[in-house]
């Protein structure tokens, strides 16, 4: 039996938990928006089209900022497509995912899920095929109260009051070729730059997220961040990060290991961000919007239902995209990308989990069908709900494990919370170990622990393996479940993490 000890001070904290960090996605991409949120005639649809059955699970995992419309798409769409009386939208190819896009689907039925859904909007603009003027008068049609042509539009659209957007995206991935109108750093930046400064001057209130690297993998990352934060420093407020991780041909060692690239990915542009401030001599700074992350299985140009290949197919509404079927070893990666978004909660303070619903998605829908959780639904909705006052900085001595890419890594990984309004410590493990069970010891200084008010887990279902999936047939085969054991006296806690496995464990504590 592996082991590790962790130890935790109530006087040493981070920061705030970040309510934005449990963030989501919906993109027009597949079947995450029709058939996925929005599916008029469904049984469980409302009078707006929007699926009851899906929205429930929404709540349940507790996603607070969602963002919208994009992704790749954004950087091909006109905004104006998707507002004014449905009959009228216009019918347009998506470049992007090689669909048609039809725009039943727009702004104003985005706002009024989002009211439904309780979720904060953080709207993308497209900076890949258009511009400031662009820019700044979605932020009018968007927030301004009335009295203006486009704000009056918007009273005509049905919606009189102001959507009141206060987080906006400066575009998407302009570092990639693969996007609709890429650009280099210098170019992107000063667009940005100008965009920001045109869509403030209609609302100053407004918080800008510029375009970071697509992954730190990209052959510009680092340079790409002082570039284009050289430009838009006092413009903006965050700058963006996206990753996508998988097992590649079996090294699934390197695969748990994930998130010890988030960690290095987090930090390369904190420093990255603060750099340009020191040099600049700016004196606010930086926070990073990790906006696209998840696990994503790539699997190569001949899968068919790949974005690479939707073309081979020819233009279609909405195609099953890269509609992944997770497993317990992913939502033990997932987990573990949770931990470090978390344990950065100093700096990352929004987070997107990519996609909301079908997409890469925590949830799965079947049109005109059920809809169901996958595994990675669970780790998210527990952090979601229990991630609540201060981050607690850890100490974490744990055996090892060694893997091809990093090396030698951590067996269990941790973060936790302090809440002292409730008297709540809650603590979310991880155990990399595919075949030993980890023993787990918890120094707890500065509380004494008065009881143990959840302990679960997740773990390989009995008579599963590490690839068992929850599917319309079984949509409750992996969940979690009671971890029995726990033991929690005065300023010790005791555990043990069933092999591949996460857990959560919420205490009561008073202070000691």
């Amino acid at each position: 039996m592996s082991r590790a000890r962790i130890t935790l001070d109530r006087d040493f904290t981070i920061g705030e938990v970040p309510r934005r960090l449990f963030g989501s996605f919906v993109e027009h991409m597949g079947r995450c928006v029709y058939t996925g949120i929005y599916e008029p005639g469904h049984p469980e649809a409302d009078e707006n089209g929007f699926r009851q059955d899906v929205l429930k699970l929404v709540k349940e995992l507790g996603a607070t900022v969602i963002r919208y419309p994009g992704g790749n798409f954004v950087s091909g769409y006109n905004w104006e497509d998707g507002i004014g009386p449905k009959e009228n939208r216009p019918r347009r190819l998506d470049g992007a995912w090689h669909t048609v896009e039809t725009n039943a689907f727009g702004l104003h039925e985005f706002v009024d899920w989002s009211k439904q859904a309780g979720t904060e909007i953080m709207e993308a603009i497209n900076l890949g095929t258009r511009g400031v003027d662009a820019a700044r008068e979605i932020v009018e049609y968007a927030n301004h109260p009335g009295g203006t042509y486009l704000s009056d539009l918007r009273a005509k659209n049905g919606h009189k009051e102001p959507f009141d957007i206060k987080l906006w995206c400066l575009g998407n991935e302009l570092d990639g070729p693969w996007q609709i109108g890429h650009k280099t750093a210098d170019e992107y930046g000063r667009l940005a730059q100008e965009a920001a400064k045109a869509m403030r001057f209609v609302d100053p209130s407004l918080e800008l997220v510029a375009c970071g690297s697509s992954s730190s993998s990209m052959p510009t990352f680092g340079a790409w961040e002082q570039t284009v934060l050289t430009h838009t420093y006092d413009e903006v407020d965050y700058v963006s990060l996206h990753a996508y991780y998988q097992e590649h041909e079996g090294d699934v060692g390197s695969f748990l290991a994930s998130a010890v690239d988030t960690d290095y990915f987090i930090e390369s542009v904190i420093a990255t961000a603060d750099a340009v401030r020191a040099k600049g001599k700016h004196k606010k700074h930086i926070n990073l919007s990790f906006d696209e992350w998840n696990v994503w299985y790539q699997r190569g140009l001949d899968t068919e239902d790949q974005p690479h290949n939707v073309a081979k197919a020819g233009w279609r509404e909405h195609p099953r995209v890269i509609e992944d079927k997770y497993n317990v070893t992913d939502a033990v990666v997932v987990g573990t990308l949770l931990n470090s978004l978390l344990r950065h909660g100093d700096r990352v303070k929004i987070a997107n989990q990519a996609q909301l619903v079908n997409v890469i998605a925590p949830i799965l829908s079947e049109e005109n069908g059920p809809a169901w959780k996958q595994t990675i639904f669970h780790p998210f909705a527990r952090m979601a709900e229990l991630a609540k006052g201060q981050i607690l900085r850890l100490s974490i001595d744990s055996d090892k494990y060694s893997n091809d890419r990093f090396g030698d890594t951590d067996l269990v990984d941790v973060s936790g919370t302090w809440n002292e309004e409730t008297g709540r410590v809650a603590l979310f493990f991880a155990n990399r170990g595919l075949e030993e069970a980890a023993d787990v010891e918890v120094a707890l200084r500065g509380f004494d622990a008065r009881q143990v008010l959840r302990a679960e887990v997740l773990e390989i279902p009995e008579g599963g393996d590490r690839f068992s999936i929850n599917s319309q047939d079984q949509p409750g085969h992996v969940g979690l479940k009671a971890l029995e054991g726990v033991k929690a006296t005065g300023s010790e806690l005791r555990l043990t993490l069933p092999a591949l496995s996460w857990a959560v464990v919420e205490l009561e504590v008073a202070k000691a």
